[in-house]
């Protein structure tokens, strides 16, 4: 694991070390040829640029946002935070003017560039804080009210000084003020592709790497603001492409961190759901075998004991089938159909229950779809086995109507309404059809069967 951590960071700062040499080598042409330099009168595709870069730093904040309620983590807390105030300052500063057809005036310009300058703070941190906060739900509530809160108030305080602030003018004519700020701006750029590459370097977080990529297109972003400084709604320069791509790469990034994130939460669910099995089933009865084992050990007549050690020894390598048919058709490595017919022919080898199983060819599972309709059916038929006494069981998986069902029917004792709502282990098929989409009914008579019925999505 530390040796494919060490690989992947390799090959990313050397993607890195290429990334930095094309996009230097291109400002340095930018710097060389004052002619480059050219911003362009085009407030409808600044409109679009904007408008793309407050969406995409949306997403972002609220993405990240999602797996801070997940995991709680102070650098997620953050990027949620920056980008928030990055999406809300952009549409306020930028976005908003233009609905009344005005330009960005002088107020407006330098608190975009205040709460700009305030979100690269956010976000160069985040790579730096280590932590989790506990009370998530409240965090988020007040930490995105506080910033709208002070993203007005800088808004506010900017239009009350009105012209006592420097004139923003197009061109390199900026006041050094903001010449300050922009580069202020890239320097934190800086340290956020530092913080990152380093984090990343550290724990192999697949998100920080393309933080780091989104942080490089960032920091040359502002350089080019730099030189050719723009602070209104009507002009496009090369650097509002560069942010807009950098928006793009975090978007792809953090998107690539939530699926993750679910993946590996699958993954955990699982890995418990296996070791419930293996606790509640194999566990169960090696312990009867070490029990009849021991009983041979003190003597114990053979004849009776002999018997019970080898029904024990059966039911165990019953049930260690039933576990690795159930991974290889969860893992995709059995044709469902043909996993699931092994299943019932394992099952009714002792010949204790016969089980009748049919399958509509036309009927398609999507994949997720397909493990939970083993499990259910799986689980069903253990219940059949274990508690209901039947002879007899159906398995139907078609249609009813317009509808795509999963049916398994039994000839057993059945149960009463009390008992049912009394439980009889089924709170686990329920989750599983909620898990995609299904809907679960039950429905049971004392002495004429059970049948259990997923309906699933449509």
């Amino acid at each position: 694991m530390r040796r494919e951590k060490e690989d992947a960071y390799q090959a990313w700062l050397w993607g890195e070390v290429l990334l930095l040499g094309l996009l230097g080598a291109a400002l340095a042409l930018f710097v060389t040829y004052p002619s480059l330099r050219d911003t362009f009168e085009l407030p409808q595709l600044r409109l679009v640029l904007d408008t793309a870069v407050t969406l995409a730093a949306a997403i972002v904040a609220v993405l990240a946002g999602v797996r801070f309620s997940v995991e709680g983590r102070n650098l997620d807390f953050l990027l949620c935070g920056g980008f928030f105030v990055a999406a809300l300052s952009t549409f306020a500063f930028g976005i908003a003017p233009s609905f009344g057809g005005e330009t960005v005036d002088r107020g407006e310009a330098w608190a975009g560039m205040c709460a700009k300058l305030f979100a690269a703070v956010l976000i160069a941190s985040a790579p730096f804080i280590r932590g989790r906060i506990m009370r998530r739900r409240r965090a988020l509530l007040w930490s995105t009210s506080a910033l709208a809160v002070a993203t007005l108030s800088v808004w506010i305080f900017a239009r009350a000084l009105g012209d006592a602030l420097p004139a923003m003018e197009r061109g390199e004519d900026q006041p050094i003020g903001v010449i300050v700020m922009l580069a202020l701006q890239a320097f934190l750029s800086l340290i956020a592709l530092i913080g990152f590459g380093l984090r990343f370097r550290r724990e192999g977080d697949d998100l920080d790497s393309w933080l780091g990529l989104g942080a490089s297109l960032a920091l040359f972003a502002e350089l080019h603001y730099v030189f050719t400084p723009v602070v209104s709604n009507e002009y496009v320069s090369q650097g509002d492409f560069l942010r807009l791509l950098s928006y793009g790469v975090l978007l792809a990034g953090v998107w690539r961190a939530i699926r993750f994130a679910e993946f590996g939460r699958a993954v955990a669910e699982e890995r418990a759901r296996v070791a419930r099995e293996i606790h509640d089933g194999l566990a169960q009865y090696l312990f009867a075998i070490s029990t009849h084992a021991s009983m041979l050990e003190s003597e114990t007549p053979p004849e009776g004991t002999v018997q019970r050690l080898k029904q024990a020894a059966a039911a165990a390598q019953q049930e260690a089938r039933f576990a690795i048919l159930a991974l290889s058709s969860a893992s995709g490595t059995a044709p469902f159909d043909s996993a699931l017919r092994r299943y019932v022919d394992i099952l009714t080898a002792d010949g204790e229950l016969e089980v009748e199983l049919e399958v509509d060819p036309e009927l398609s599972l999507a994949p997720d779809e397909q493990i939970e309709v083993f499990r259910i059916i799986q689980e069903g038929l253990a219940n059949v086995r274990k508690h209901a006494h039947a002879r007899r069981a159906e398995v139907h998986i078609g249609r009813s109507g317009a509808q795509r069902v999963v049916v398994v029917r039994d000839d057993g004792d059945g149960f009463s309404d009390d008992e049912h709502d009394a439980g009889q282990g089924l709170t686990n098929l329920r989750s599983r059809a909620a898990s995609i989409g299904g809907a679960f009914a039950l429905r049971s008579t004392p002495g004429r069967g059970t049948a259990l019925v997923v309906t699933l999505r449509a």
